[in-house]
């Protein structure tokens, strides 16, 4: 009993960027910005689409499942983060150390089923458009984005009881900025190696697989696409694809890049860059990514202002 009460340290700390401590004030400006522009983004999405019904449509009910699970994402990990770069003590409690690991874990594995599921959406609104409100009716797209959440959450349920069931040897220090499994395993007491082969499975798992459907998806909205005769018919098919194959671009490329890398040397700092994009960067370009892009969405937030500034008057 006593060996197991050693194990559970009262907390961690999180050595992030303290051995390049010029960066951290630099850093603490950047974070803090696009994390206020990550929340204003998502909110903006979020509420353009609920609030104007031209927008209640699949591929914005999606979307707005997309922003929430940003807003989560981020907040689950970015003040955390900015206590610790403008703090000397940089340490986070046991239990928000589990927290932040089950959430991280929960909210990436969502996203990746998410963005499969969007791309099927806009599968079928390209290549079946006469069946398109009969197929992604309301309680099937309730339907696939309850399976999104439980599918990542039942996921982060096992990986993170798998990861903080191994017992810890001290120091307790995390050579990272978050909690995260590669790092609390590299704390581990015995041998993690059953552990590592686990994680590597989840990942190929939640990335590959998804992707590879991705692809299979856009493989027949490409074909479907050049069938169309019309030059602006063409343009106005992909405008409607491109934004979510930019922003699966961004989140594939660098979750991939981060879970499945062969080791190396550099591979800490890298983890740390590749993680800082995939956790932070990302979820801020992913609404100025479909509102630049998105003739719709610019149009209503426009209409919502006028609405905000003609009940005013």
């Amino acid at each position: 009993m006593n060996r197991i009460n050693e194990s559970i340290p009262l907390e961690f700390i999180l050595l992030g960027f303290s051995d390049q401590p010029w960066l951290e004030f630099p850093l603490f400006v950047v974070f803090f910005i696009s994390y206020i522009v990550t929340i204003f983004g998502n909110l903006t999405i979020i509420l353009v689409s609920r609030l104007d019904s031209r927008l209640h449509t699949p591929m914005y009910f999606f979307l707005t499942n997309l922003s929430l699970l940003d807003l989560c994402y981020t907040t689950s990990t970015v003040p955390q983060m900015l206590v610790n770069l403008y703090s000397t003590r940089k340490v986070i409690s046991y239990g928000g150390c589990v927290a932040q690991l089950f959430m991280f874990l929960a909210l990436g594995a969502t996203e990746c089923v998410l963005l499969a599921i969007m791309s099927f959406d806009r599968f079928v609104a390209v290549c079946r458009p006469l069946h398109y409100s009969i197929i992604m009716h309301q309680r099937f797209c309730l339907l696939l984005a309850g399976a999104s959440w439980i599918t990542g959450f039942s996921n982060s349920v096992w990986l993170s009881t798998l990861t903080l069931q191994l017992p810890l040897c001290g120091p307790y220090v995390l050579n990272h900025f978050l909690c995260e499994v590669p790092a609390l395993l590299k704390l581990s007491c015995v041998d993690t190696r059953a552990n590592e082969a686990e994680l590597f499975f989840v990942s190929v798992l939640f990335h590959l697989v998804p992707l590879t459907l991705i692809f299979i998806s856009y493989a027949f909205i490409a074909q479907s696409v050049l069938r169309i005769q019309s030059a602006e018919g063409r343009q106005k098919a992909f405008g409607t694809c491109g934004s979510h194959l930019i922003v699966v671009s961004l989140f594939y490329g660098t979750a991939i890049s981060m879970y499945l890398q062969a080791p190396s040397p550099n591979s800490k700092d890298w983890g740390k860059m590749v993680s800082l994009f995939y956790g932070i960067i990302a979820p801020m370009l992913n609404p100025l990514i479909y509102t630049l892009r998105n003739k719709e969405v610019k149009e209503a937030f426009k209409r919502l202002v006028a609405r905000v500034f003609s009940i005013k008057k």
